[in-house]
């Protein structure tokens, strides 16, 4: 029977979440999973942005099974199209590398946002300066609930035509603009830093003003609120299910799945993940483009594990 659903609680902003640490427990591969819980790009969706039919069919049948399926990915609420046929039951997402649950059944456009835990602005503005004097020449866009925004300098990397193009000090200010909208993460650029040496490097600079982590092959960063990641808003959003980290089985490929593959359960790196992925997971299957989660889905349906 399908477990059911409910909209994650509200909670403010950066709060802390001590849920999101794995405790010892149980060992995960004799629990029946209650969740998955799978990044999208590079880990569901194949190199073309599809998902495979393979793919679909294990997606469904596992919430036959009573599994509950949620999509944990660094996109924005308005990028997740590709996935809004495929959602079952609940209709949920973690969007934002966790600073936005939305609920997918409005369809494109139309998509409701359940729970936002924004990077305040004073937080984001001390990020931007850091940044700037730590690694000079890097440059700002802002992601907000409804808006995107960048500075002049900031590449052509989302395939999409920006609000505004300011200065990110002044996108950021208090009087700026959609300044009645909570600022879910900012992104910043470097042209010419190797992308893991960037993100080490802003994580030092930064400390704990922002959570920082990348998903770009590219030096492109992600700074969320101090304390948001997908783990931490998954964490939430089980804990309003009753369903422990020891029930859950998480899929990712990126630095920004670091979290979220060591607080789960059970914890698959993809084949074609990055080296801190595949330390971090407790397991590993095949790329994205071979249908690496339903791989897994289908042999825990199979051997009778759900």
């Amino acid at each position: 029977m399908r477990t059911s659903a409910r909209p994650c609680r509200h909670m403010r902003e950066n709060d802390r979440v001590t849920s999101a640490t794995r405790q010892p427990g149980t060992p995960s591969a004799a629990i029946r999973p209650r969740l998955i819980a799978t990044d999208l790009d590079g880990t569901l969706l194949r190199d073309d942005k599809s998902v495979s039919p393979r793919t679909v069919a294990a997606l469904a049948a596992a919430e036959a099974a009573g599994i509950e399926v949620f999509f944990v990915t660094g996109r924005p609420a308005r990028w997740m199209n590709v996935v809004s046929d495929h959602v079952h039951g609940h209709g949920l997402a973690i969007c934002g590398n966790g600073a936005a649950v939305v609920d997918l059944h409005g369809g494109p456009g139309a998509h409701r946002f359940v729970k936002v835990r924004e990077l305040l602005r004073e937080n984001a503005l001390t990020a931007v300066r850091l940044l700037r004097e730590a690694a000079p020449g890097t440059v700002f866009a802002v992601e907000q609930t409804y808006g995107f925004h960048q500075e002049p300098d900031y590449p052509k990397l989302h395939m999409e035509i920006p609000d505004n193009l300011r200065p990110a000090e002044e996108l950021l200010a208090p009087e700026g603009p959609d300044a009645d909208q909570p600022v879910l993460k900012i992104l910043a650029y470097h042209p010419s830093l190797d992308p893991d040496a960037f993100l080490t490097l802003a994580r030092l600079a930064v400390g704990d003003h922002a959570n920082v982590t990348r998903s770009s092959p590219s030096a492109l960063l992600e700074l969320s609120g101090p304390d948001v990641s997908k783990a931490s808003t998954l964490a939430l959003c089980c804990a309003e299910r009753g369903i422990s980290h020891e029930e859950v089985v998480a899929f990712g490929d990126m630095p920004n799945d670091v979290e979220m593959l060591t607080w789960a359960g059970r914890s698959y790196a993809m084949g074609n993940a990055h080296p801190d992925v595949i330390a971090a997971a407790s397991g590993r299957t095949v790329a994205n483009n071979d249908d690496g989660v339903a791989v897994v889905i289908e042999d825990l349906l199979t051997n009778h594990t759900v």
